[in-house]
C-alpha cells in the first residue's frame, strides 16, 4: 500500500532543522543539548554522525529516538533508510551521490525523504526523483560546506525555490539574524548546526529560531 506524499503544510515540523555534530557537541552532553533544544521549539532532528559506523548510529537512534517522541518531533537519519527504519525514525536525509529517493519511497513508502543539493540541477533532479524536501547549501561562508565551493548566495535560492515546489530549507552559514532574508528569497525553512550547538543556551537560542515561524517565546 503506498502512503500518499506529505503536503507543504504537514511538513511545517521541517522549519528549524536541527542536524546534529557530536565532535562538536561532546558525547556526554549529547543527550541533553538534544533535549534543549527541543524543550526550545524545535521539531525536526537530523542525526548527521558520520563518523559513526552503523552499529553505534543505531544505538545513538535508539537513544535518541524517545526524546524525540516526548516532545512530538521527528527524527531523521543522514544517508541510512535502513538505520532509519530498524530505529523508528521518520525520515532519512540523502546526499546526490546517495541511492534516489525514489528508491527510498519504493522500498521504505512510510520515510519522509530529504535531499542535499547544491544546484538548480540538483534540486530539480531531486524534486523529479520523489523527494519530500530538499536543503539547498551552501547560502553563507562556513567551514562545513567548503568542499561544496563558494558560497551560493541569496539569489540562487531564490532561483531554486520558484523553479521546485519542494519545502526548500536553507544550509550553511546559518545564523539567527540571516534567517529573514533566507525567508525574503522563497526558503521554507532552515537547517542549522553551529550556530544552535554553539550557543550558550541552546534551549533560548533554539525557541528564537523557531519565533520565526511563529513558535511560542520562552
Amino acid at each position: 500500500m503506498m502512503t500518499s506524499t506529505p503536503t507543504v503544510q504537514s511538513l511545517d515540523f521541517l522549519q528549524v532543522y536541527l542536524i546534529t555534530d557530536c565532535m562538536r557537541i561532546g558525547k556526554s552532553r549529547f543527550l541533553d543539548a538534544v533535549e534543549e533544544a527541543l524543550q526550545g521549539g524545535v521539531r525536526s532532528l537530523q542525526l548527521r554522525e558520520k563518523n559513526l559506523n552503523p552499529k553505534d548510529l543505531l544505538a545513538l537512534a535508539h537513544e535518541v529516538k524517545p526524546l524525540v517522541q516526548r516532545y512530538e518531533a521527528k527524527l531523521f537519519i543522514n544517508d541510512r533508510a535502513d538505520i532509519a527504519v530498524m530505529a523508528g525514525a521518520d525520515g532519512v536525509h540523502l546526499t546526490e551521490a546517495s541511492v534516489q529517493a525514489s528508491d527510498i519511497k519504493n522500498n521504505f513508502p512510510d520515510l519522509i525523504v530529504g535531499v542535499s543539493t547544491h544546484s538548480l540541477e540538483g534540486a530539480r533532479l531531486a524534486e523529479t526523483q520523489g523527494a519530500d524536501f530538499i536543503t539547498f547549501s551552501p547560502i553563507y561562508e562556513t567551514p562545513s560546506k567548503t568542499s561544496y565551493g563558494p558560497p551560493q548566495g541569496l539569489d540562487p535560492l531564490r532561483q531554486v525555490t520558484q523553479s521546485v515546489r519542494l519545502p526548500v530549507l536553507a544550509l550553511g552559514g546559518i545564523n539567527l539574524h540571516r534567517v529573514p532574508e533566507c525567508l525574503e528569497h522563497g526558503a521554507f525553512g532552515v537547517a542549522v548546526i553551529s550556530d544552535i550547538w554553539d550557543s550558550t543556551d541552546i534551549k533560548q537560542h533554539s525557541s528564537e529560531y523557531t519565533q520565526n515561524f511563529g513558535g511560542n517565546s520562552l
